[in-house]
């Protein structure tokens, strides 16, 4: 569909931490490209949730988005699904806000294709900064956001907008997310060279990189910090602006929105294996992420590619150590998805999955040789298929 010039200049999210403000006049705010009609974005190809929802849809998660608000009117939120109240933002001038929520948990639809990771979640809308904040706002008042969240017992939090410093106040919400189990997620997204953005570089919190439809890392910000990638450029999903309807913006590049990808996935392993803690998902995220070429750690793409199946299905110990630690397990990182959908952990005894036998060692080596045949393809990053 053919975007109004108007539009396209407003609405473009650039690469990096953008404003809208710098295309138009402040009080001007995000507006609808349309309805999205074409075929499935290939983003949600790549993480492909439809295949994860006969396990979970993920329900019985609240992930907070703080950034620029959530604009609650746009109709692919289902009533209800965005949780009011003291600290909550139903409004996004800015727009990147509600394009962040819609790729976590937009409900599916017959006038779209177009739809979120986690439909099942419940989405905690949280402002901290806008459209005037070219570099992401203040990391006091980010950090207040976050403690909010945590009041409000949300379960994931996505840094939708990250800031360009650090605080001690950021540090110590971080902190206290950590200690409550809560998933962190935050977006690797600053546009200079060497730059860092925050919390993202912090300790304990799960940093996004951004990939393109040619697994091509999108963003600037790199380092060891970064755990895992995910569709950063020339996406879809809800807009701002929709008044009630069905709307969207397309295209969008901002490697900010790759976070939005994981904190949907996260939200599905949260409500499917509902007793690991956050730096457990994290874990389970980053194990069982597609490889880089190299086949180890890379600073822009983390240790791979988001792979949403293998992060809800795979059977893999709560204590298994993350990627990169001084004592990794043997197997790591060649972990592999089940070859069917796992039982849910509550239908399977403990003894089962801690005692493997001789018939998990037998799988194990199957699946270590599989992904050595794997490696001397090169790993393309891609959707995984069974």
């Amino acid at each position: 569909m053919r975007i109004p010039a108007a539009l396209a200049v407003a609405g473009l999210v650039a690469v990096g931490l953008p404003a809208v403000a710098d295309a138009a006049p402040e009080a001007q705010c995000a507006n609808p490209s349309g309805t999205y009609s074409g075929a499935v974005p290939w983003g949600q190809r790549q993480i492909d949730p439809a295949r994860l929802w006969p396990l979970t849809r993920g329900d019985g998660q609240l992930v907070a988005v703080i950034g620029t608000g959530v604009d609650g009117q746009n109709g692919q939120f289902r009533p209800g699904q965005l949780e009011g109240g003291a600290g909550t933002e139903s409004t996004d001038c800015d727009g990147r806000g509600t394009i962040a929520a819609g790729i976590v948990a937009a409900q599916p639809d017959p006038s779209t294709s177009f739809a979120g990771v986690a439909p099942g979640a419940r989405l905690l809308p949280i402002r901290y900064t806008d459209s005037s904040a070219k570099d992401g706002g203040d990391p006091g008042a980010l950090a207040g956001a976050i403690d909010t969240a945590l009041d409000r017992h949300a379960g994931v939090l996505l840094i939708a907008v990250p800031a360009a410093f650090d605080s001690p106040a950021l540090s110590n919400a971080v902190s206290r997310a950590r200690s409550e189990g809560t998933v962190v997620v935050s977006a690797a997204s600053a546009t200079q060279q060497g730059a860092r953005t925050y919390p993202t570089a912090t300790s304990g919190v799960l940093a996004v990189g951004s990939v393109n439809q040619a697994g091509e890392p999108v963003q600037t910000e790199a380092g060891d910090y970064v755990g895992v990638a995910a569709p950063g450029a020339e996406l879809v999903s809800t807009s701002a602006g929709a008044g009630g309807a069905i709307a969207h913006r397309w295209p969008v590049t901002d490697p900010g929105l790759a976070a939005a990808y994981v904190a949907g996935v996260a939200a599905l392993v949260r409500a499917y294996h509902p007793d690991l803690t956050g730096d457990q998902v994290a874990t389970r995220l980053t194990l069982t992420a597609h490889r880089p070429a190299s086949g180890g750690h890379d600073p822009r793409l983390g240790w791979g590619v988001l792979d949403a199946y293998a992060a809800v299905s795979s059977t893999l110990p709560a204590g298994i150590a993350p990627p990169g630690s001084a004592a990794p397990p043997a197997t790591e990182p060649d972990v592999l998805p089940v070859a069917a959908p796992a039982q849910h952990p509550a239908d399977v005894p403990a003894g089962t999955i801690a005692l493997a036998g001789v018939g998990l060692a037998a799988a194990a080596g199957i699946a270590v040789a599989a992904v050595r045949r794997g490696r001397r393809r090169g790993w393309r990053p891609s959707r995984f298929t069974p």
